[in-house]
């Protein structure tokens, strides 16, 4: 016989790492769902050796359990201890097909939909059923220019929290320079952009593409270091410029920010809080950026 399992870690953000281990149960019409009710009928009953966590339902309410029982060798053994984690006044379910219950992130986001609930159950993709306690995603804001749409960096980050199930529930927030925006704030008749690939123009201006090597003009360049850099290189001139550069954005800083910079090419810059990525990111960029930036929040988070 094995020793019985550890009680979950306490803390926010608790997500079973497998929801394999988490068992739903139809109680009997009429039975309490509070406490001592639910320890009574749970207290002696076999379950699966994989189960540590039971979703209690009845009539409409919902209880969130941590159980421990004799052993975890054998297929079945007799639950030996019940600990109620939320009960149905601090619980919802939720129903949403599209939710991938394995990826805390989206636990957080369906937790979102019910505010006020410490223990939010989500039944989702492929009909598994998973839940998050005491939800608090870590919130991250994506900084960077548009265009191109959608924003790169932040469909980058999106993507790689879709499909990750070790990293911490996250929630991102996007915060964007639109160029045409940005140039009306400085107004030139002629605005030179760095890349006709990014789709960028300027309504009521002329627009030429530093990537295009047109004829020299006078114009005003939207850019940033390394487009200063070579139009220098062009031109052999320096050039009037709006610096769009998201790493040297003035303003008040966001606690934990994502963002990039023309002028890395390969690598990452890491400060307290803040993650660069290269402009051309890969998303492996960004997974590294994201893990980076989740582990010098506190607590260091981890599945139970």
């Amino acid at each position: 016989m094995s020793a019985p399992a550890a009680a979950p870690r306490t803390g926010p953000n608790v997500v079973p790492g497998r929801y394999r281990g988490v068992s739903v149960a139809a109680l009997p019409p009429g039975l309490g769902i509070d406490e001592e009710s639910l320890r009574a009928y749970f207290t002696g009953r076999d379950a699966y050796r994989r189960t540590r966590f039971v979703v209690a339902r009845s009539e409409g309410r919902v209880a969130v359990l941590h159980v421990v029982k004799a052993g975890e060798v054998e297929l079945f053994s007799p639950i030996v201890q019940v600990t109620l984690l939320a009960g149905p006044d601090e619980c919802a379910w939720v129903h949403d097909p599209e939710v991938d219950t394995a990826i805390p992130s989206a636990l957080a986001a369906a937790a979102a939909t019910v505010p006020g609930k410490r223990a939010v159950v989500v039944q989702g993709r492929y009909e598994h059923v998973n839940f998050i306690l005491d939800p608090a995603p870590l919130r991250i804001v994506v900084r960077e220019v548009v265009p191109p749409e959608p924003a790169k960096l932040f469909d980058q980050a999106q993507r790689i929290l879709a499909i990750t199930e070790d990293l911490p529930p996250i929630e991102l927030v996007s915060e964007l320079t639109d160029l045409g925006a940005l140039a009306a704030e400085h107004p030139a008749g002629h605005y030179l952009l760095p890349c006709r690939g990014s789709g960028g123009d300027v309504a009521g201006a002329q627009v030429s593409y530093l990537d295009e090597h047109p004829p020299q003009a006078d114009w005003t360049l939207l850019g940033c270091t390394r487009s200063q850099q070579i139009h220098e290189w062009f031109y052999g001139t320096e050039v009037p410029v709006v610096d769009f550069c998201p790493k040297r954005a003035p303003g008040p800083q966001p606690p934990v920010l994502l963002t990039k910079c023309c002028l890395q090419e390969e690598h990452t810059d890491t400060a307290p809080g803040r993650v660069t990525v290269p402009w051309g990111s890969s998303l492996e960029h960004v997974r590294e950026a994201l893990r980076t930036l989740a582990a010098q929040q506190e607590p260091v988070w981890a599945p139970v």
